[in-house]
Protein backbone atom coordinates (compact mmCIF):
# COMPACT_ATOMS: atom_id res chain seq x y z
CA UNK A 1 0.00 0.00 0.00
CA UNK A 2 0.76 3.14 -1.13
CA UNK A 3 0.83 6.57 0.92
CA UNK A 4 -2.52 7.44 1.87
CA UNK A 5 -3.95 11.17 1.77
CA UNK A 6 -7.68 12.74 1.28
CA UNK A 7 -7.14 14.07 -2.59
CA UNK A 8 -4.18 13.84 -5.37
CA UNK A 9 -3.68 16.67 -7.99
CA UNK A 10 -1.92 15.65 -10.92
CA UNK A 11 -0.08 18.48 -12.29
CA UNK A 12 1.26 21.81 -10.94
CA UNK A 13 -0.20 24.19 -12.74
CA UNK A 14 -2.86 26.79 -12.46
CA UNK A 15 -5.73 24.46 -13.20
CA UNK A 16 -4.02 22.33 -10.04
CA UNK A 17 -2.87 24.78 -7.98
CA UNK A 18 -6.61 26.25 -8.15
CA UNK A 19 -8.68 22.82 -7.66
CA UNK A 20 -5.83 21.67 -4.50
CA UNK A 21 -6.46 25.21 -2.66
CA UNK A 22 -10.74 24.63 -3.34
CA UNK A 23 -10.35 20.92 -1.60
CA UNK A 24 -7.66 21.74 1.13
CA UNK A 25 -10.39 24.79 1.63
CA UNK A 26 -13.08 22.31 2.01
CA UNK A 27 -11.26 20.41 4.41
CA UNK A 28 -9.16 17.84 2.02
CA UNK A 29 -5.72 17.21 3.21
CA UNK A 30 -4.43 17.29 -0.62
CA UNK A 31 -1.23 16.63 -2.55
CA UNK A 32 0.29 18.15 -5.41
CA UNK A 33 2.82 15.52 -7.64
CA UNK A 34 4.38 17.75 -10.25
CA UNK A 35 6.97 16.12 -12.77
CA UNK A 36 8.94 18.98 -13.16
CA UNK A 37 11.39 20.56 -10.27
CA UNK A 38 9.48 23.84 -8.18
CA UNK A 39 10.19 26.58 -10.32
CA UNK A 40 7.93 25.55 -12.69
CA UNK A 41 5.07 25.54 -10.49
CA UNK A 42 2.16 27.45 -11.99
CA UNK A 43 2.97 25.56 -15.12
CA UNK A 44 2.47 27.46 -18.83
CA UNK A 45 -0.17 30.22 -16.78
CA UNK A 46 2.98 31.65 -15.50
CA UNK A 47 4.62 32.44 -19.29
CA UNK A 48 1.42 34.13 -20.00
CA UNK A 49 -0.11 37.95 -20.70
CA UNK A 50 -2.60 36.96 -18.22
CA UNK A 51 -5.68 37.65 -20.29
CA UNK A 52 -9.22 36.77 -18.95
CA UNK A 53 -12.28 36.61 -20.50
CA UNK A 54 -15.03 39.16 -18.35
CA UNK A 55 -18.03 39.92 -18.50
CA UNK A 56 -19.88 43.86 -17.97
CA UNK A 57 -17.11 44.56 -15.22
CA UNK A 58 -16.85 48.15 -14.47
CA UNK A 59 -13.78 48.47 -16.26
CA UNK A 60 -15.63 47.48 -19.47
CA UNK A 61 -18.14 50.32 -18.43
CA UNK A 62 -15.49 53.10 -18.19
CA UNK A 63 -14.74 52.99 -21.86
CA UNK A 64 -18.70 52.91 -22.59
CA UNK A 65 -18.51 48.94 -23.61
CA UNK A 66 -22.39 47.91 -23.58
CA UNK A 67 -21.67 43.87 -22.63
CA UNK A 68 -24.02 41.30 -21.00
CA UNK A 69 -24.49 37.54 -20.16
CA UNK A 70 -26.48 37.29 -23.28
CA UNK A 71 -24.51 39.15 -25.55
CA UNK A 72 -21.71 36.99 -24.65
CA UNK A 73 -23.60 33.75 -24.55
CA UNK A 74 -24.46 34.42 -27.90
CA UNK A 75 -20.66 35.26 -29.34
CA UNK A 76 -19.65 31.91 -27.85
CA UNK A 77 -22.63 29.97 -29.39
CA UNK A 78 -21.57 31.41 -32.55
CA UNK A 79 -17.79 30.88 -32.19
CA UNK A 80 -18.06 27.56 -30.75
CA UNK A 81 -20.11 26.51 -33.37
CA UNK A 82 -21.20 22.96 -31.43
CA UNK A 83 -22.40 20.22 -33.71
CA UNK A 84 -21.88 16.72 -32.06
CA UNK A 85 -23.45 14.36 -29.85
CA UNK A 86 -20.08 14.81 -27.96
CA UNK A 87 -20.91 18.32 -27.21
CA UNK A 88 -23.54 18.06 -24.53
CA UNK A 89 -21.34 18.13 -21.61
CA UNK A 90 -19.55 20.93 -23.54
CA UNK A 91 -22.21 22.82 -24.20
CA UNK A 92 -23.06 22.41 -20.38
CA UNK A 93 -19.60 24.21 -19.35
CA UNK A 94 -19.75 26.99 -21.70
CA UNK A 95 -22.86 27.80 -20.18
CA UNK A 96 -21.67 27.71 -16.47
CA UNK A 97 -18.34 29.13 -17.54
CA UNK A 98 -20.31 32.56 -19.46
CA UNK A 99 -22.19 32.92 -16.63
CA UNK A 100 -18.92 32.66 -13.66
CA UNK A 101 -17.57 35.31 -16.57
CA UNK A 102 -20.61 37.49 -16.30
CA UNK A 103 -21.00 36.95 -12.29
CA UNK A 104 -18.82 36.35 -9.65
CA UNK A 105 -15.49 35.62 -11.25
CA UNK A 106 -14.03 39.26 -11.27
CA UNK A 107 -14.91 39.59 -7.30
CA UNK A 108 -13.95 36.52 -6.38
CA UNK A 109 -10.75 36.61 -7.73
CA UNK A 110 -10.27 40.30 -6.49
CA UNK A 111 -10.58 39.21 -3.15
CA UNK A 112 -7.58 37.15 -3.19
CA UNK A 113 -5.70 39.98 -4.31
CA UNK A 114 -6.05 39.35 -8.08
CA UNK A 115 -5.90 42.74 -9.89
CA UNK A 116 -6.75 44.25 -13.63
CA UNK A 117 -5.03 46.07 -16.29
CA UNK A 118 -7.28 49.12 -16.55
CA UNK A 119 -7.75 48.81 -20.40
CA UNK A 120 -9.76 46.16 -21.85
CA UNK A 121 -8.10 44.66 -24.75
CA UNK A 122 -10.29 43.58 -27.89
CA UNK A 123 -9.02 39.81 -28.80
CA UNK A 124 -10.96 37.84 -31.73
CA UNK A 125 -12.80 40.16 -33.46
CA UNK A 126 -14.30 38.41 -35.68
CA UNK A 127 -15.20 40.31 -39.07
CA UNK A 128 -18.26 37.80 -41.01
CA UNK A 129 -21.42 38.65 -39.42
CA UNK A 130 -23.25 38.80 -35.34
CA UNK A 131 -24.15 35.23 -35.06
CA UNK A 132 -20.28 33.67 -36.22
CA UNK A 133 -16.95 33.86 -34.35
CA UNK A 134 -16.22 36.91 -32.25
CA UNK A 135 -15.99 39.32 -29.58
CA UNK A 136 -18.76 41.87 -30.11
CA UNK A 137 -17.04 44.13 -27.74
CA UNK A 138 -13.56 44.48 -25.96
CA UNK A 139 -13.64 41.57 -22.89
CA UNK A 140 -9.81 40.79 -22.82
CA UNK A 141 -8.85 41.76 -19.13
CA UNK A 142 -5.29 41.70 -18.77
CA UNK A 143 -4.14 40.62 -15.12
CA UNK A 144 -1.67 43.38 -13.51
CA UNK A 145 1.52 41.25 -13.20
CA UNK A 146 0.43 39.19 -16.33
CA UNK A 147 0.41 35.24 -15.82
CA UNK A 148 2.76 35.50 -12.86
CA UNK A 149 0.30 37.59 -11.30
CA UNK A 150 -2.28 35.41 -12.01
CA UNK A 151 -0.54 32.25 -10.79
CA UNK A 152 0.49 34.07 -7.48
CA UNK A 153 -2.65 34.64 -6.20
CA UNK A 154 -3.15 30.82 -6.43
CA UNK A 155 0.82 29.96 -5.29
CA UNK A 156 0.63 32.20 -2.36
CA UNK A 157 -2.89 30.74 -1.29
CA UNK A 158 -1.33 27.15 -1.68
CA UNK A 159 2.21 27.78 -0.01
CA UNK A 160 0.11 29.18 3.29
CA UNK A 161 -2.26 26.19 3.09
CA UNK A 162 1.52 24.03 3.07
CA UNK A 163 2.26 25.87 5.58
CA UNK A 164 -0.76 24.76 7.53
CA UNK A 165 -0.44 21.00 7.03
CA UNK A 166 -3.35 21.18 4.24
CA UNK A 167 -1.23 20.94 0.92
CA UNK A 168 1.68 18.43 0.69
CA UNK A 169 4.01 19.62 -2.82
CA UNK A 170 5.91 16.32 -4.21
CA UNK A 171 7.99 17.74 -7.25
CA UNK A 172 9.89 15.29 -9.52
CA UNK A 173 6.97 12.75 -9.38
CA UNK A 174 6.07 11.85 -12.59
CA UNK A 175 2.57 9.99 -12.70
CA UNK A 176 2.80 7.06 -14.66
CA UNK A 177 -0.53 4.90 -14.01
CA UNK A 178 -3.41 5.58 -12.62
CA UNK A 179 -4.65 2.61 -10.04
CA UNK A 180 -8.21 1.28 -10.72
CA UNK A 181 -10.20 -1.32 -8.55
CA UNK A 182 -13.76 -2.32 -8.73
CA UNK A 183 -13.91 0.23 -11.57
CA UNK A 184 -13.03 3.04 -9.25
CA UNK A 185 -9.64 5.39 -9.61
CA UNK A 186 -8.19 5.13 -5.95
CA UNK A 187 -4.19 6.24 -6.57
CA UNK A 188 -1.64 6.78 -8.97
CA UNK A 189 2.22 4.92 -9.45
CA UNK A 190 4.44 6.59 -10.95
CA UNK A 191 8.67 7.52 -11.00
CA UNK A 192 10.73 9.70 -8.79
CA UNK A 193 12.56 11.70 -11.15
CA UNK A 194 16.51 13.07 -10.59
CA UNK A 195 16.60 16.73 -9.27
CA UNK A 196 17.18 19.25 -11.49
CA UNK A 197 18.13 22.87 -11.26
CA UNK A 198 17.22 23.89 -14.71
CA UNK A 199 15.26 27.14 -15.40
CA UNK A 200 11.69 27.17 -15.34
CA UNK A 201 10.75 26.43 -18.95
CA UNK A 202 13.89 24.77 -19.24
CA UNK A 203 13.97 21.30 -20.60
CA UNK A 204 14.91 18.55 -17.23
CA UNK A 205 16.09 15.24 -17.71
CA UNK A 206 13.64 12.19 -17.01
CA UNK A 207 16.20 9.84 -15.14
CA UNK A 208 14.45 8.12 -12.86
CA UNK A 209 15.92 7.18 -8.98
CA UNK A 210 12.98 5.70 -7.58
CA UNK A 211 9.10 5.13 -7.85
CA UNK A 212 5.71 5.41 -5.82
CA UNK A 213 2.18 5.20 -5.21
CA UNK A 214 -0.31 7.41 -3.32
CA UNK A 215 -3.69 6.38 -2.48
CA UNK A 216 -6.88 8.70 -2.30
CA UNK A 217 -10.41 8.52 -2.87
CA UNK A 218 -10.03 11.69 -5.36
CA UNK A 219 -7.58 12.08 -8.13
CA UNK A 220 -7.89 15.14 -10.17
CA UNK A 221 -5.87 15.09 -13.15
CA UNK A 222 -4.84 18.90 -14.12
CA UNK A 223 -1.67 17.63 -16.73
CA UNK A 224 -1.99 19.87 -19.50
CA UNK A 225 -2.64 19.23 -22.83
CA UNK A 226 -0.45 18.57 -25.92
CA UNK A 227 1.28 21.60 -27.36
CA UNK A 228 5.04 20.68 -26.98
CA UNK A 229 4.42 17.27 -28.52
CA UNK A 230 4.49 17.95 -32.64
CA UNK A 231 3.55 13.99 -32.95
CA UNK A 232 0.72 14.45 -31.25
CA UNK A 233 -0.35 17.39 -32.66
CA UNK A 234 -0.09 15.92 -36.20
CA UNK A 235 -1.66 13.14 -35.17
CA UNK A 236 -4.55 14.68 -33.73
CA UNK A 237 -4.68 17.41 -36.93
CA UNK A 238 -8.20 17.73 -38.57
CA UNK A 239 -8.94 17.46 -42.35
CA UNK A 240 -10.83 20.57 -42.12
CA UNK A 241 -7.42 22.35 -41.35
CA UNK A 242 -6.01 21.23 -44.68
CA UNK A 243 -2.50 19.38 -44.38
CA UNK A 244 -0.66 19.55 -40.73
CA UNK A 245 2.12 22.09 -41.21
CA UNK A 246 5.37 20.54 -42.02
CA UNK A 247 6.69 23.33 -40.36
CA UNK A 248 5.59 24.47 -36.80
CA UNK A 249 7.14 26.40 -33.60
CA UNK A 250 6.15 25.40 -29.96
CA UNK A 251 4.65 28.31 -28.01
CA UNK A 252 4.61 26.01 -25.06
CA UNK A 253 7.70 24.36 -23.27
CA UNK A 254 8.31 20.61 -23.87
CA UNK A 255 7.07 19.27 -21.10
CA UNK A 256 3.57 19.81 -22.31
CA UNK A 257 3.58 16.74 -23.85
CA UNK A 258 -0.18 14.72 -23.32
CA UNK A 259 1.22 12.04 -21.52
CA UNK A 260 -1.64 11.92 -18.77
CA UNK A 261 -4.43 12.23 -21.81
CA UNK A 262 -2.85 8.88 -22.87
CA UNK A 263 -2.41 7.27 -19.02
CA UNK A 264 -6.07 8.65 -17.97
CA UNK A 265 -7.54 6.50 -21.44
CA UNK A 266 -5.54 3.66 -20.43
CA UNK A 267 -7.22 3.72 -17.25
CA UNK A 268 -10.62 3.78 -18.84
CA UNK A 269 -11.15 7.53 -18.94
CA UNK A 270 -13.50 8.58 -21.99
CA UNK A 271 -11.86 11.37 -24.39
CA UNK A 272 -13.28 13.47 -26.84
CA UNK A 273 -13.50 16.25 -29.58
CA UNK A 274 -9.33 15.45 -30.01
CA UNK A 275 -9.47 17.23 -33.47
CA UNK A 276 -10.28 20.31 -31.93
CA UNK A 277 -7.23 22.40 -31.58
CA UNK A 278 -6.14 26.17 -31.17
CA UNK A 279 -3.01 26.90 -32.73
CA UNK A 280 -1.68 30.83 -33.88
CA UNK A 281 -0.59 31.61 -36.87
CA UNK A 282 2.04 34.83 -35.80
CA UNK A 283 4.30 32.84 -34.17
CA UNK A 284 8.05 34.08 -34.48
CA UNK A 285 11.14 32.30 -33.27
CA UNK A 286 12.30 33.45 -29.99
CA UNK A 287 15.62 35.09 -30.86
CA UNK A 288 16.27 34.33 -27.00
CA UNK A 289 14.81 30.90 -26.62
CA UNK A 290 14.27 29.16 -23.32
CA UNK A 291 12.64 25.99 -24.55
CA UNK A 292 13.10 24.01 -28.19
CA UNK A 293 11.62 25.89 -31.36
CA UNK A 294 10.58 28.37 -28.65
CA UNK A 295 8.34 30.72 -30.26
CA UNK A 296 6.47 33.88 -29.20
CA UNK A 297 2.93 35.08 -30.91
CA UNK A 298 2.72 38.30 -31.92
CA UNK A 299 -0.77 39.77 -30.95
CA UNK A 300 -1.14 41.93 -33.77
CA UNK A 301 -3.81 45.47 -34.15
CA UNK A 302 -5.38 45.53 -37.18
CA UNK A 303 -3.28 47.55 -39.18
CA UNK A 304 -0.39 45.47 -40.81
CA UNK A 305 -0.77 44.26 -44.09
CA UNK A 306 -1.10 40.37 -44.50
CA UNK A 307 -0.22 38.65 -47.30
CA UNK A 308 0.64 34.66 -48.47
CA UNK A 309 3.93 33.55 -48.55
CA UNK A 310 3.32 33.74 -52.78
CA UNK A 311 2.64 37.66 -51.89
CA UNK A 312 -0.79 37.68 -52.41
CA UNK A 313 -3.09 39.89 -49.62
CA UNK A 314 -4.90 37.68 -47.43
CA UNK A 315 -9.04 38.10 -47.83
CA UNK A 316 -11.29 39.23 -45.61
CA UNK A 317 -11.91 38.12 -42.86
CA UNK A 318 -8.60 37.16 -42.65
CA UNK A 319 -7.07 40.27 -41.10
CA UNK A 320 -4.29 40.75 -38.12
CA UNK A 321 -6.11 39.89 -34.73
CA UNK A 322 -9.72 38.98 -36.91
CA UNK A 323 -10.04 34.88 -36.68
CA UNK A 324 -7.22 33.00 -35.78
CA UNK A 325 -8.53 29.09 -36.75
CA UNK A 326 -10.38 30.67 -39.64
CA UNK A 327 -6.91 32.14 -40.61
CA UNK A 328 -5.16 28.90 -40.34
CA UNK A 329 -7.10 26.95 -42.27
CA UNK A 330 -7.00 30.22 -45.10
CA UNK A 331 -2.84 29.86 -44.80
CA UNK A 332 -3.17 25.76 -44.93
CA UNK A 333 -5.18 26.18 -48.29
CA UNK A 334 -2.14 28.07 -49.80
CA UNK A 335 0.26 25.20 -49.86
CA UNK A 336 2.51 27.11 -47.91
CA UNK A 337 2.52 27.19 -43.73
CA UNK A 338 4.14 30.56 -43.36
CA UNK A 339 2.49 34.31 -44.27
CA UNK A 340 3.97 37.48 -44.06
CA UNK A 341 3.47 40.98 -42.43
CA UNK A 342 4.65 43.75 -44.30
CA UNK A 343 4.43 47.24 -42.27
CA UNK A 344 5.51 50.44 -40.56
CA UNK A 345 7.45 52.12 -37.45
CA UNK A 346 4.44 53.82 -36.83
CA UNK A 347 2.22 50.28 -37.00
CA UNK A 348 4.70 48.33 -35.17
CA UNK A 349 5.17 50.68 -31.74
CA UNK A 350 1.47 51.08 -31.37
CA UNK A 351 -0.07 47.54 -32.54
CA UNK A 352 2.90 44.95 -31.98
CA UNK A 353 2.92 43.07 -28.28
CA UNK A 354 4.45 40.03 -27.82
CA UNK A 355 2.98 37.16 -26.39
CA UNK A 356 4.39 35.94 -23.10
CA UNK A 357 4.72 37.54 -19.60
CA UNK A 358 8.41 37.90 -20.21
CA UNK A 359 7.79 40.17 -23.29
CA UNK A 360 6.04 42.47 -21.23
CA UNK A 361 8.10 43.80 -18.27
CA UNK A 362 6.19 46.88 -17.89
CA UNK A 363 2.77 44.78 -17.08
CA UNK A 364 4.13 41.87 -15.84
CA UNK A 365 6.14 43.68 -13.10
CA UNK A 366 3.43 46.65 -12.72
CA UNK A 367 5.16 49.56 -14.08
CA UNK A 368 3.34 52.61 -14.98
CA UNK A 369 5.98 54.87 -16.47
CA UNK A 370 6.41 51.68 -18.76
CA UNK A 371 3.54 51.21 -19.53
CA UNK A 372 3.01 54.77 -20.54
CA UNK A 373 6.14 54.23 -23.30
CA UNK A 374 3.35 52.48 -25.13
CA UNK A 375 1.55 55.44 -25.54
CA UNK A 376 4.28 57.96 -26.18
CA UNK A 377 7.45 58.04 -28.25
CA UNK A 378 9.08 56.85 -31.34
CA UNK A 379 9.97 53.06 -30.42
CA UNK A 380 7.90 49.86 -30.23
CA UNK A 381 8.25 48.25 -26.29
CA UNK A 382 11.57 47.28 -25.52
CA UNK A 383 10.68 43.64 -26.53
CA UNK A 384 9.28 44.44 -30.04
CA UNK A 385 12.66 46.43 -30.46
CA UNK A 386 14.33 43.63 -30.02
CA UNK A 387 12.85 41.19 -31.76
CA UNK A 388 13.27 43.42 -35.16
CA UNK A 389 16.37 44.07 -34.49
CA UNK A 390 17.54 40.31 -34.03
CA UNK A 391 14.37 37.87 -34.61
CA UNK A 392 15.38 35.80 -37.66
CA UNK A 393 11.89 36.29 -38.55
CA UNK A 394 12.32 40.26 -38.79
CA UNK A 395 13.63 42.50 -41.88
CA UNK A 396 13.56 46.14 -42.01
CA UNK A 397 13.99 48.52 -45.20
CA UNK A 398 13.94 52.15 -46.03
CA UNK A 399 12.24 51.26 -49.31
CA UNK A 400 10.07 48.62 -50.94
CA UNK A 401 12.57 46.51 -53.30
CA UNK A 402 14.98 46.66 -50.59
CA UNK A 403 12.27 45.06 -48.02
CA UNK A 404 11.45 42.41 -50.65
CA UNK A 405 14.68 41.34 -51.47
CA UNK A 406 15.40 40.47 -47.85
CA UNK A 407 12.12 38.45 -47.46
CA UNK A 408 12.82 36.56 -49.88
CA UNK A 409 16.17 35.90 -48.59
CA UNK A 410 14.95 34.82 -45.27
CA UNK A 411 12.26 32.68 -46.75
CA UNK A 412 15.19 31.26 -49.40
CA UNK A 413 12.64 31.61 -52.13
CA UNK A 414 11.89 34.13 -55.07
CA UNK A 415 8.28 33.79 -54.48
CA UNK A 416 7.51 37.58 -53.25
CA UNK A 417 7.42 39.85 -56.72
CA UNK A 418 8.11 43.69 -55.72
CA UNK A 419 5.94 44.61 -58.60
CA UNK A 420 2.79 42.23 -57.25
CA UNK A 421 2.92 43.07 -53.26
CA UNK A 422 3.86 47.30 -54.35
CA UNK A 423 0.30 47.57 -56.40
CA UNK A 424 -1.51 45.64 -53.82
CA UNK A 425 -0.08 48.46 -51.42
CA UNK A 426 -0.31 51.18 -53.03
CA UNK A 427 -4.08 50.01 -53.96
CA UNK A 428 -5.02 49.43 -50.29
CA UNK A 429 -3.16 53.36 -49.73
CA UNK A 430 -5.26 54.91 -51.96
CA UNK A 431 -8.29 54.06 -50.30
CA UNK A 432 -7.10 56.57 -47.14
CA UNK A 433 -7.48 60.09 -49.60
CA UNK A 434 -10.98 60.03 -48.31
CA UNK A 435 -12.94 59.64 -45.10
CA UNK A 436 -14.77 56.68 -47.19
CA UNK A 437 -13.26 53.25 -48.45
CA UNK A 438 -14.11 50.24 -50.09
CA UNK A 439 -11.10 48.80 -48.18
CA UNK A 440 -12.49 46.26 -45.22
CA UNK A 441 -9.67 46.31 -43.20
CA UNK A 442 -9.52 50.43 -43.28
CA UNK A 443 -13.45 50.44 -42.42
CA UNK A 444 -12.01 47.94 -39.34
CA UNK A 445 -9.38 50.17 -38.56
CA UNK A 446 -11.30 52.49 -38.40
CA UNK A 447 -14.07 50.88 -36.40
CA UNK A 448 -11.97 49.81 -33.53
CA UNK A 449 -10.65 53.21 -33.28
CA UNK A 450 -13.97 54.29 -32.04
CA UNK A 451 -12.85 52.24 -28.71
CA UNK A 452 -11.01 54.23 -27.07
CA UNK A 453 -9.06 52.08 -25.45
CA UNK A 454 -7.97 50.89 -28.96
CA UNK A 455 -7.74 54.48 -30.05
CA UNK A 456 -5.12 54.77 -26.89
CA UNK A 457 -2.28 52.11 -27.22
CA UNK A 458 -3.45 48.91 -29.76
CA UNK A 459 -4.69 50.78 -33.03
CA UNK A 460 -2.19 53.22 -35.03
CA UNK A 461 -3.42 56.23 -37.21
CA UNK A 462 -4.60 55.01 -40.33
CA UNK A 463 -1.65 55.85 -42.81
CA UNK A 464 -0.22 54.72 -45.84
CA UNK A 465 2.45 52.01 -45.50
CA UNK A 466 4.44 53.46 -48.43
CA UNK A 467 4.60 57.10 -46.38
CA UNK A 468 8.51 57.56 -45.65
CA UNK A 469 7.08 59.44 -42.83
CA UNK A 470 6.24 56.02 -41.20
CA UNK A 471 9.05 54.36 -41.85
CA UNK A 472 11.62 52.39 -41.88
CA UNK A 473 9.04 49.66 -43.71
CA UNK A 474 9.20 45.95 -42.04
CA UNK A 475 9.05 42.53 -43.48
CA UNK A 476 7.82 39.83 -40.55
CA UNK A 477 7.99 36.37 -41.26
CA UNK A 478 5.13 34.51 -39.40
CA UNK A 479 4.82 30.73 -38.93
CA UNK A 480 2.50 28.46 -37.26
CA UNK A 481 2.77 28.02 -33.60
CA UNK A 482 1.25 25.35 -31.55
CA UNK A 483 -0.92 26.02 -28.40
CA UNK A 484 -3.72 24.68 -26.79
CA UNK A 485 -5.66 21.70 -26.88
CA UNK A 486 -9.48 22.10 -27.70
CA UNK A 487 -10.52 18.54 -26.20
CA UNK A 488 -9.64 16.27 -23.52
CA UNK A 489 -11.43 14.17 -21.04
CA UNK A 490 -14.83 14.15 -20.89
CA UNK A 491 -16.16 15.63 -17.24
CA UNK A 492 -19.49 16.06 -15.96
CA UNK A 493 -19.94 19.84 -14.43
CA UNK A 494 -17.92 19.01 -11.24
CA UNK A 495 -15.23 17.75 -12.99
CA UNK A 496 -15.71 14.15 -13.04
CA UNK A 497 -14.81 12.17 -15.57
CA UNK A 498 -16.98 9.83 -17.97
CA UNK A 499 -15.82 6.09 -18.78
CA UNK A 500 -15.43 4.28 -21.75
CA UNK A 501 -18.50 3.04 -22.66
CA UNK A 502 -20.88 2.35 -25.76
CA UNK A 503 -23.57 4.16 -24.13
CA UNK A 504 -21.49 7.69 -23.75
CA UNK A 505 -21.71 9.83 -20.26
CA UNK A 506 -23.84 7.06 -19.05
CA UNK A 507 -21.48 6.76 -16.18
CA UNK A 508 -18.62 8.78 -14.21
CA UNK A 509 -15.63 6.44 -12.80
CA UNK A 510 -15.75 7.10 -9.31
CA UNK A 511 -12.55 8.95 -8.01
CA UNK A 512 -11.37 10.38 -10.91
CA UNK A 513 -11.69 13.77 -11.50
CA UNK A 514 -10.14 16.50 -14.87
CA UNK A 515 -9.17 20.16 -14.71
CA UNK A 516 -7.73 22.44 -17.12
CA UNK A 517 -6.67 22.04 -20.43
CA UNK A 518 -6.33 18.05 -20.00
CA UNK A 519 -10.02 18.32 -20.19
CA UNK A 520 -10.36 20.26 -23.28
CA UNK A 521 -10.84 23.17 -20.33
CA UNK A 522 -14.17 21.76 -18.89
CA UNK A 523 -16.08 19.00 -19.64
CA UNK A 524 -14.08 17.52 -23.15
CA UNK A 525 -14.08 20.77 -25.16
CA UNK A 526 -16.17 23.86 -23.67
CA UNK A 527 -14.35 26.08 -26.79
CA UNK A 528 -16.18 23.95 -29.57
CA UNK A 529 -14.46 24.67 -32.39
CA UNK A 530 -13.00 28.08 -31.70
CA UNK A 531 -12.08 30.56 -28.48
CA UNK A 532 -13.12 34.20 -27.61
CA UNK A 533 -9.78 34.67 -26.47
CA UNK A 534 -9.21 35.14 -22.62
CA UNK A 535 -10.73 31.54 -21.93
CA UNK A 536 -7.65 29.43 -21.26
CA UNK A 537 -6.50 30.89 -18.29
CA UNK A 538 -10.36 31.56 -17.03
CA UNK A 539 -10.96 27.98 -18.06
CA UNK A 540 -8.20 26.90 -15.63
CA UNK A 541 -9.49 28.59 -13.05
CA UNK A 542 -13.47 27.81 -13.36
CA UNK A 543 -12.38 23.80 -14.04
CA UNK A 544 -10.19 23.54 -11.10
CA UNK A 545 -12.66 25.22 -8.82
CA UNK A 546 -15.37 23.14 -10.04
CA UNK A 547 -13.27 19.93 -10.06
CA UNK A 548 -11.59 20.85 -6.09
CA UNK A 549 -14.93 21.61 -4.48
CA UNK A 550 -16.88 18.02 -6.59
CA UNK A 551 -14.10 16.09 -5.11
CA UNK A 552 -14.29 17.78 -1.60
CA UNK A 553 -18.04 17.17 -1.37
CA UNK A 554 -17.70 13.36 -2.53
CA UNK A 555 -15.04 12.53 -0.35
CA UNK A 556 -16.88 14.68 2.74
Amino acid sequence: MGTQTDAIVVGGGLAGLVAATEAAEAGLKVVILEQESEANLGGQAFWSLGGLFMVDTPEQRRFGIKDSFDLAWADWRGAAGFDRDEDHWPQKWARAYVEFAAGEKREWLRSMGHRIFPVVGWAERGGIDASSHGNSVPRFHITWGTGPGTVEVFENRARAMADEGKITFKFRHQVDDLIIEAGACVGVKGSILAEDNADRGKPTNRDVVGDFEMRAPAVIVCSGGIGGNLDLVRQSWPERLGKPPSSMIKGVPAHVDGRMIGISEGAGANTINKDRMWHYVEGVRNWDPIWPDHAIRILPGPSSMWFDATGKRMVEPNYPGYDSLGSLEAIMKTGYDYTWFITTQSIIKKEFALSGSEQNPDLTGKNWKMVAGRAFGPKATGPVEAFKEHGEDFVVADTLPELIAKMNGVAGTDLLDVEQVQRQIEDRDRQLDNKFTKDQQIMGIRTFRNYLGDKLIRTAKPHKILDPKHGPLIGVRLNILTRKTLGGLETDLGGRCFRQEENRGAQVMPGLYAAGEVSGFGGGGYHGYRALEGTFLGGCIFSGRQAGRAAAGDVK
